[in-house]
């Protein structure tokens, strides 16, 4: 007797059509048809099942802070880090945890089962380290929560950062994480890259760092973060996240550091509802989008993922944590609408970012975890025109929340339809 099977679903892994068997937890057997008892059983209907989607940068100390202390009035990148450099002295751990369990349970709704979060190391008590260590731990058997220990104010530039982001990774956090263009100089962050990486490398721990968050064509710390990478041997390990600067740069020096990203294995996390209203604030027109070069790293093999980065906080008044709405918004400002571009979009916020960051047994296969998602849509292309009801989320072999199909019932001049938008 089966826990749970799956009925008539369409695999996102190889877009047919086939039963899955779960039990214990896990995927146990992907076939044509299945014929088994089950403890449940779910007729997919030849909708998509995807493993669940993951957001590989985000910030949960911030979330759901929208108009505390006040609304970010400019809607500039600088203005919310002075928000939140107000906000912080009043932060306290029960309103820390409670906003960030608050918005776990959209993540849940929304099939997002795995997050990378980056978490303020500038304090000196460590307040929000604090917060979501004990979050990570009670959210455990819902959603994978990875830390990045993340300097805000920068690892050379704010008092007792060096001594604070050590301590955070003493406490647990996962990743360690860095802000090289925010140092005083181009040399200090460079510098804070090297100190960084090799920190790392000791500990034997992953990076992933905003890298280059900028319209300055010469903010060019990526370089080094390749360069760092291969000498310490992190290949694989690190992540650079934002890199909007390359949006930016010259196509000479461009066709030079693209190989050199590629070398190292690193991961490239550009967010695109972000960085498309935060950059580009100095330009009239023509006015840059602000998204690094996603069609040019996938030419070159390498691995893009992508990342909400914020939902209702001081840098970014919107969201849900719904992750094809960011695959979404990437389609369209990374002009990526032939077929395999857009189903390669979905692939960003999902095994793209399993990859980063390095989660084992994920996937759509047998001996994977039975992490699950079912979309009221029938492939990668219709669900990010979609962005459809999650219809089920399956959690190691359970469902953990259910959406009905949205349908619109229309009535007109007598006749009545109903209206789903699939095709």
């Amino acid at each position: 007797m089966l826990d749970l099977l799956i009925k008539n679903a369409h695999l996102a892994s190889t877009g047919k059509k086939a039963d899955i068997a779960i039990n214990g937890g896990e995927i146990v057997e992907i076939a044509n048809v299945i014929e088994a008892g089950a403890g449940e059983i779910i007729d997919a209907d030849g909708y998509l099942v995807t493993p669940p989607f993951i957001d590989p940068h985000f910030h949960m100390d911030a979330t759901l802070s929208l108009g505390l202390p006040r609304l970010n009035e400019s809607g500039t990148l600088l203005e919310g880090i002075q928000l939140w450099g107000e906000l912080k002295p009043h932060l306290t751990l029960e309103a820390l945890k409670e906003r960030a369990h608050a918005l776990v349970k959209w993540s849940i709704a929304r099939g997002t089962l795995a997050i990378r979060s980056h978490v303020d190391t500038s304090d000196e008590n460590l307040l929000a380290v604090e917060a979501l260590l004990e979050v990570r731990k009670e959210i455990a058997p819902f959603v994978d929560l990875q830390l990045v220990a993340f300097p805000q104010d920068g690892y050379f530039r704010s008092p007792g950062g060096v001594e604070n982001l050590k301590r955070a990774l003493d406490l647990g956090v996962d990743v360690v994480g860095g802000i090289p263009h925010f140092e005083r100089s181009m040399v200090d962050g460079a510098r804070s890259v090297e100190a960084l990486c090799e920190i790392a490398a000791e500990r034997g721990l992953m990076v992933d760092m905003h890298c280059d968050e900028s319209d300055d064509p010469l903010s060019r710390h990526i370089e080094t973060l390749a360069q760092e990478t291969t000498r310490l041997g992190l290949e694989g390990m690190v992540a650079g996240s934002h890199l909007t600067s390359m949006h930016s740069m010259d196509n000479y020096y461009v066709s030079k550091l693209l190989p050199l990203i590629a070398e190292a294995e690193i991961t490239a996390i550009p967010n695109p509802l972000i960085n498309i209203t935060l950059q580009g604030r100095h330009d009239t027109y023509p006015k840059r989008r602000g998204m690094t070069r996603v069609k040019e790293m996938m030419a070159m093999g390498i691995n893009v993922s992508l990342g909400h980065d914020c939902v209702m906080d001081p840098w970014y008044s919107l969201g849900s944590h719904d992750m094809l709405e960011v695959a979404h918004m990437a389609v369209h400002v990374g002009q990526m609408t032939g077929v395999a571009e857009m189903r390669s979009m979905f692939d960003a916020v999902t095994v793209n970012s399993a990859r980063v960051m390095r989660l084992e047994n994920y996937g759509l296969d047998v001996g994977c975890n039975a992490d699950l998602v079912i979309l009221q849509a029938r492939n990668k292309i219709e669900a990010i025109r979609l962005r459809p009801a999650r219809l089920f989320v399956i959690r190691r072999g359970k469902i953990i929340s259910k959406t009905a199909p949205v349908v619109a019932k229309l009535a007109l001049d007598g006749e009545n339809y109903q209206v789903d938008f699939l095709r």
